[in-house]
């Protein structure tokens, strides 16, 4: 019973019982952070969400932001190629130079923290721990995503070369209640740092520092059966490696080391919300508009619907834009299996039928007539690309739930390719977790 266990300090003793145990751990953990009037210089987004000439662009004449760490290509000459050697070991320069000039310190004793994210009015609130990489190796950390291999091994030479999981993961976890009540109370409190980022969004950051609450946090996360990977695959991945390969290299492991653990923001399932992905197609595969739409009349009721953007208003109906008109499509009874945990999901439907059958696109990840926009730029995006000419068709899907996630992962199956977008991003460089 996680109630009935070591309290306080997650101990040596505590994480070897929790591992016979088969719970979930996480554990408190010494932050590394800027200081107050310094976060938001330091603070960026994360490093996948932008290239080399905007991440040059944003840091410019700063030298604490973070991007100097997480895309050190940028203190080379334009052009360099971010995984140069040379450019790895800069980045570790440099997350020296920060802790030498306090640009980033380290909290003295371990501690949990509150990290929320407010976007349009609305605030999600997370709570920002050490998970552990034997969670991950066994599956309690549940991934819905495939990896690739050479996006893994540049994370792995990231957290090899700075000892560090210089930027955490995003997960989710079932709601509790207790633990939503001691958000609630620590979040009344003031907040360490509390900014709004150049683009529009709020970030929150409180200190949980009260040893009792401290050790509530860990026992009732002991409780949970699995946590979920919400964005963030390839660094979950390049960092339970990356543990993993360090408790095999050291004859003297006996598992409370830091590099058994990991840095993640984790959130109750009811706060978040997964937003569209949505796909631009560069021709028809040979097909005149008129042959096009006929061919998607066999599977879709096809409704013309006129200059105005449409968006998709339900599971399995999808939005389509072509030639300056926007048109409905719904998907026929037979075409789905809503008892199908991937069969269900519209971006199944839509790449099985349309993508592949009609257009002959077979391999997302490769085929270089398929892009994709986060739905977080709108559809006005997907016919701003169709009108220049550069696009011949979009495709505007409904969002996939948090059940549907949570489903997809439980029954150990993978989504297809781009059908996830979380919104906001986490902010880089709030806490940092040093691997000794």
């Amino acid at each position: 019973n996680a109630k009935n266990s070591q309290p306080l300090r997650v101990n040596k003793k505590y994480r070897l019982n929790n591992l016979n145990n088969n719970i979930m751990i996480v554990k408190p953990f010494k932050g590394i952070r800027p200081p107050k009037a310094l976060v938001e210089q330091v603070a960026s987004r994360p490093y996948d969400v932008l290239n080399s000439e905007e991440a040059r662009a944003e840091a410019e004449g700063n030298e604490k932001s973070l991007y100097h760490i997480i895309k050190p290509e940028i203190d080379f000459p334009v052009g360099t190629d971010e995984h140069d050697e040379r450019v790895y070991a800069k980045a570790a320069e440099n997350f020296q130079k920060f802790q030498d000039n306090g640009w980033l310190v380290q909290d003295a004793e371990d501690k949990y923290y509150v990290y929320a994210q407010t976007m349009n009015g609305r605030t999600q609130y997370g709570l920002v721990v050490c998970a552990a990489v034997e969670d991950y190796m066994t599956g309690k950390i549940k991934k819905h995503e495939l990896t690739r291999r050479d996006k893994e091994e540049d994370r792995m030479k990231h957290v090899r070369v700075n000892n560090a999981n210089i930027e955490p993961v995003f997960f989710a976890f079932p709601h509790q209640d207790e633990l939503d009540a001691i958000v609630s109370k620590v979040v009344a409190g003031e907040p360490e740092y509390d900014f709004v980022a150049p683009d529009g969004f709020g970030h929150h950051f409180w200190v949980i520092d009260d040893a009792a609450t401290i050790a509530r946090i860990t026992e009732i996360f002991a409780e949970f059966p699995a946590m979920y990977i919400a964005d963030g695959h390839h660094r979950s991945a390049a960092a339970a490696l990356v543990g993993d390969e360090k408790r095999k290299q050291n004859p003297n492991h006996v598992g409370d080391e830091e590099y058994n653990y990991f840095l993640a923001v984790c959130f109750p399932d009811n706060q978040l919300n997964i937003i569209d992905y949505n796909r631009v197609v560069k021709d028809l595969n040979g097909l005149s508009d008129e042959e096009f739409l006929k061919a998607l009349e066999a599977n879709f009721d096809v409704k013309e619907m006129g200059e105005e953007i449409y968006k998709p208003n339900a599971l399995h109906n999808f939005s389509l834009y072509l030639s300056g008109k926007w048109y409905s499509l719904t998907a026929k009874e037979g075409t789905y299996n809503d008892n199908d945990p991937i069969g269900v999901l519209d971006v199944t439907i839509s790449s099985n039928l349309i993508l592949d059958e009609i257009l002959g696109i077979k391999d997302l990840r490769s085929d270089k007539r398929i892009d994709f926009v986060g739905g977080i730029r709108g559809l006005g995006e997907l016919k701003k690309r169709v009108d220049s000419g550069e696009m011949k068709v979009a495709l505007a899907l409904y969002p996939v739930s948090m059940k549907q996630l949570i489903d997809i992962a439980d029954t150990g199956n993978i989504m297809p390719p781009k059908t996830t977008w979380f919104e906001p991003k986490l902010r880089s460089g709030l806490v940092i977790h040093k691997l000794v």
